[in-house]
């Protein structure tokens, strides 16, 4: 598999943890231990992403644009935002 070299900012809290697992040998790096995190995070999507396509098939499908307003709502989510299209 091909890598790539990307820029991750992360808490600094977050990267002192992650540091400490790698002085430990819980982690074999900081790049290793982030590599398997965004596997487990992309899985993890995946999975969810499945679940919900099984239970909008089984409930009759999207939800309609006034079943989504009703959500929004009931949520306190101010509509939905718009995706910020990937670079």
């Amino acid at each position: 598999m091909a890598t790539r070299k990307v820029t991750v900012t992360l808490d600094e809290e977050q990267l002192d943890r992650v540091r400490s697992l790698v002085e430990s040998g819980s982690a074999s790096s900081v790049s290793g231990f982030v590599q398997h995190a965004v596997g487990l995070a992309l899985d993890d999507v995946a999975g969810w992403g499945a679940m919900l396509a099984d239970a909008l098939r089984a409930t009759g499908g999207s939800l309609s644009a006034t079943e989504r307003r009703w959500a929004d709502e009931a949520l306190g989510v101010g509509g939905r935002r718009k995706r910020v299209p990937a670079a």
